[in-house]
C-alpha cells in the first residue's frame, strides 16, 4: 500500500494496477442481503398443512399396504372367516355409497319439489329398498346402545345373519340361501290365500262373476298357471266388496301381509293402511318400470322385481323373469289405484305355478 496524490493504494493483480482502499473496504464486508421478495422461500417447503398432507398420505398408503398383507394371509390361512371378512368390508363400502345415493335423492326431491311416486323406476326402488333395510337395521342399533352390549350384537349378528344383518352383509351363497327360506315362509301362505278366495266367491251375487273367478282358483289349485286376460276379467270385485282391501276379512289380510314380508301382528286397522300403503307403493312402481321397459332392466334387478312381485326368481333365468314381468305389467298398468288388492292377489295366482309350467 502506497501513498498517491494523498490516497492510499494497494498494489494487487500482477499488472500491479493501484486499488482505492475504499474498494478494498467493500471487498471485505459482508454482502448485503437480496431484495426482500427474493428472501422468501416456497411456502410450500414450511407449509405445515403440506407437511400434513405429505404425512397423511403416507400414513394411507403404509396402512393400505399392511391391511393388503393382512388380507392375503386371512385368504391363505382362514379363507372362511377372510370370506367373512371381506363380505363385511365391502357391504360397509357398498351400504355408505348407498346412503349417499339416498341423500342425493332426497336433495333433488326437495329441490325440484317431486313426491316419491314422480322418481324414475331406479330411484324409486332405492329409496323403498333402503327403507325396508333401515327397518332391520333400526333394533341392531338400539341394542349396541347399552356398554359392552357391541360384543353380545356381534355374536348375535354372527349366529343369526338372515335375521339380524341387511342384504349388503350377505356372502353369494347365503343371498340364495335366505331368499329361499323368505320365500317358503311367504309360499306357505299361498294356498290361504286361494282357498279364501274360493270361499268368498261362492257368496257372489253375479253369476258371471261367481263362475269366472271360481273358475280361476280352481285352475291355480290343479297347477295350471292362469292367463292376464282372466284376472282382467274379475277385476271390479277387487274394488270394493268382497276383495277390497277394506272389506278382507282380518284373516285375509293377515294372510296377504305375510305375502308381501309385513308382520301380521298388528292390529287390523294398522295391517290395512300399511297393506294399502305397499300396494300403493308397489302401483306406483310398475308404472315407473313401464315408463323405463322391463328388457332395460339388468339381469339382476330384473330378478329382484320379480322377486319383490311375489315370484321365486333365485334360480330362473333373466329371459323367464322379463317374460313373467312382461305378463305382471300388462296386468298391473292396467289397473286404476282402487284396485290395487288385486295386486296382492295376483303375487299368489301369477307365481304359484309360474315356476312349474316354465319348467315344462
Amino acid at each position: 500500500m502506497v501513498l498517491l496524490g494523498g490516497r492510499f493504494v494497494l498494489r494487487f493483480g500482477l499488472a500491479g494496477l493501484p486499488v482505492p482502499a475504499a474498494s478494498l473496504y467493500r471487498s471485505r464486508r459482508r454482502p448485503e442481503p437480496p431484495p426482500w421478495p427474493a428472501l422468501r422461500p416456497p411456502v410450500c417447503l414450511f407449509s405445515a398443512k403440506a407437511n400434513s398432507k405429505t404425512l397423511l398420505s403416507a400414513l394411507v398408503s403404509k396402512a393400505k399396504y399392511i391391511n393388503e398383507k393382512y388380507e392375503r394371509f386371512l385368504e391363505r390361512t382362514f379363507p372362511r372367516f377372510y370370506l367373512l371378512y371381506s363380505t363385511f368390508f365391502k357391504g360397509v363400502r357398498v351400504f355408505y355409497s348407498e346412503v349417499k345415493e339416498i341423500r342425493r335423492i332426497k336433495a333433488n326431491m326437495s329441490h325440484k319439489n317431486i313426491q316419491f311416486y314422480q322418481l324414475p323406476y331406479r330411484e324409486m326402488e332405492r329409496l323403498r329398498q333402503f327403507r325396508r333395510d333401515l327397518i332391520k337395521a333400526i333394533p341392531i342399533g338400539i341394542l349396541s346402545l347399552p356398554p359392552f352390549a357391541n360384543y353380545l350384537v356381534l355374536l348375535l349378528m354372527y349366529l343369526f345373519p338372515r335375521q339380524l344383518l341387511i342384504r349388503h352383509f350377505w356372502t353369494p351363497e347365503q343371498q340364495v340361501e335366505f331368499l329361499d327360506a323368505y320365500h317358503k315362509i311367504r309360499k306357505e301362505a299361498y294356498a290361504e290365500v286361494v282357498d279364501e278366495l274360493m270361499h268368498l266367491s261362492r257368496f257372489l251375487a253375479n253369476p258371471l262373476l261367481q263362475k269366472q273367478m271360481l273358475h280361476l282358483c280352481r285352475k291355480v289349485q290343479e297347477g295350471f298357471h292362469p292367463d292376464v286376460i282372466e284376472l282382467k276379467a274379475v277385476r271390479t270385485l277387487f274394488q270394493g266388496h268382497p276383495f277390497g282391501i277394506q272389506t278382507l276379512s282380518v284373516q285375509q289380510v293377515k294372510v296377504l301381509s305375510r305375502v308381501l314380508f309385513l308382520t301380521p301382528r298388528l292390529p287390523p286397522a294398522i295391517l290395512r293402511y300399511r297393506l294399502q300403503t305397499h300396494l300403493s307403493e308397489l302401483y306406483h312402481l310398475d308404472q315407473a318400470m313401464l315408463k323405463l321397459g322391463a328388457r332395460e332392466l339388468s339381469d339382476e334387478e330384473a330378478r329382484a322385481a320379480c322377486y319383490t312381485r311375489g315370484l321365486d326368481s333365485v334360480r330362473l333365468s333373466p329371459p323367464q323373469c322379463r317374460l313373467w314381468l312382461d305378463r305382471w305389467l300388462e296386468l298391473s298398468c292396467s289397473l286404476k289405484d282402487s284396485e290395487v288388492s288385486l295386486l296382492a292377489h295376483s303375487m299368489v295366482l301369477l307365481s304359484t305355478n309360474y315356476l312349474s309350467s316354465s319348467k315344462g
